[in-house]
């Protein structure tokens, strides 16, 4: 699959921004491309190290086709912060953690607070995957998605289980916040400074 670059292309804003937050090889691609199978078009923002993904989905009986930007770390997690730009204009997450590695669960933290930091009204949603490694995990109650309040899901990218629910549920969870969620604090700073950017070039003297 060939990628496209932000410097060669402009991309039209989405109806719906989907991130997603987690360490290092936890399966946050392979969960993305396992719901994308082929229908897909990646694009590398080589500004920032990350990887996004555009397809339009239609969700029940009305046909009409959303457009959804899937946003990947890239390996950009393994320097434990994301760039303020990740989190632009999100509106949605989904939040991952690996079920065989204990760490990316107590991680969860920390990625949940830097979330919340610049989105703090955006939905969650937690998944583990990997659960096909041993389904017994399925059995187990975690006090995290409790805790912060927000929907748990156990998938798998290997064998696909609960993979479509979780992102047709993230799609449905941001086309609500983006009708009816307040803004975010850094969305409204990122506008400010873009309406002054385009207040001074209008203000420009021309040569």
């Amino acid at each position: 699959m060939k990628y496209s670059s932000d410097e060669d292309h402009a991309l039209d804003e989405p109806n719906v921004k989907v991130i997603l937050l987690g360490d290092s090889a936890v399966g946050k691609s392979k969960l993305v491309e396992r719901y994308l199978i082929n229908n897909y078009e990646p694009r590398r923002l080589s500004t920032y190290a990350l990887t996004l993904y555009r397809k339009n989905v239609t969700l029940g009986d009305d046909g009409n086709p959303i457009k959804v930007d899937f946003w990947d770390t890239a390996g950009q997690e393994k320097f434990n912060s994301m760039h303020p730009s990740y989190y632009y204009k999100a509106h949605v997450c989904i939040l991952v953690f690996d079920v065989t590695r204990k760490s990316t669960y107590l991680n969860l933290k920390h990625w949940y607070e830097e979330l919340r930091h610049y989105c703090p009204n955006i939905p969650c949603i937690l998944v583990a995957n990997k659960c096909d490694v041993n389904y017994m995990v399925t059995r187990k109650s975690f006090k995290f998605p409790k805790e912060n309040n927000v929907p748990f899901f156990f998938v798998s990218s290997a064998d696909g289980t609960n993979v479509v629910k979780v992102f047709e549920e993230a799609i449905c969870a941001g086309l609500e916040q983006r009708k009816y969620g307040e803004k975010d604090f850094l969305s409204e700073c990122l506008e400010l400074f873009e309406n002054d950017v385009a207040v001074d070039e209008s203000e420009a003297p021309v040569a």
